[in-house]
């Protein structure tokens, strides 16, 4: 049980939830931005006492019910309760850390699809496999291969119109790598170089960030073709904590013939 992180999710999420999203008045002299303690213990039906110890990393334990209760009174989003759930289990002994190799089915995967750009990523965010056309557009990847490092440390080789949000969910995915690999020497040295090249990453890092794989849409500078807007959706490889990144372009649009010359030439 991480009972550190599950303190910090809880106290997080409690002042996020207005009074007025679970039907309480708000009130004119409120001290917390969000619920009170007492608020959250009431509406997820347990005594104020042991909702504080949680909070303080002092309780056992939660029950599924009482986990239930709480992802209810705070209205968590089904990827938030996933994670609250999570950090109030009990892990098996961590692997020594994330798999950085990648099945052959996964890299057959990546040669059948020329037409498109796609990379493998590890939990640490290191691209471990990619095919031809993802390095023409993305490039320098076998020299460059961690994504969180061009993110945060090098934002002139990967530039996207939604880096804000791209950032929340590098955070989201480090800190779950974090707690899942203790004792990587490699993830522990890109945070600690991420925490030390500026104060974007550890300002995302104190929101906490909850975020799952998706589609989303990017705008990448080439340094020859300019700006492309491409769309990126993950397939996830559960049993590896990889993710397989598909880049693709809208239909006869700039992206589109631009991704369709450097397929040509690659």
């Amino acid at each position: 049980m991480a009972r550190g992180e599950l303190a910090r999710f809880l106290r997080d999420r409690r002042e996020r939830v207005r009074p007025g999203d679970v039907g309480l008045p708000a009130g004119s002299r409120r001290r917390t931005p969000g619920l009170r303690r007492e608020e959250v213990a009431e509406l997820a039906s347990m005594s104020v006492d042991y909702y504080v110890r949680l909070e303080q990393a002092r309780g056992p334990r939660p029950s599924p019910r009482i986990l239930a209760s709480l992802a209810g009174a705070l209205r968590l989003a089904p990827a938030e309760r996933t994670h609250l759930f999570r950090l109030a289990g009990v892990p098996p002994e961590p692997p020594a850390g994330p798999p950085r190799e990648v099945r052959p089915y996964v890299a057959s995967l990546l040669r059948r699809i020329p037409g498109t750009a796609a990379v493998v990523t590890a939990a640490s965010y290191d691209v471990i496999a990619w095919n031809p056309l993802a390095e023409a557009l993305l490039g320098d990847l076998p020299t460059r291969p961690n994504l969180a490092r061009r993110c945060f440390l090098h934002r002139d080789q990967v530039m996207t119109a939604d880096h804000e949000e791209f950032g929340e969910i590098v955070v989201a995915r480090l800190r779950a790598a974090a707690d899942r690999y203790p004792r990587d020497a490699a993830l522990a040295a890109l945070l600690a170089d991420l925490r030390a090249g500026g104060a974007e990453f550890t300002k995302i890092w104190a929101t906490n960030p909850v975020r799952v794989p998706g589609h989303r849409t990017k705008t990448v500078t080439h340094p020859e073709l300019g700006r492309l807007r491409i769309n990126c959706d993950i397939l996830t490889v559960p049993d590896d904590d990889q993710q397989v990144v598909f880049m693709t372009a809208d239909p006869d649009t700039p992206a589109a013939r631009a991704l369709r010359h450097l397929a040509a030439h690659v």
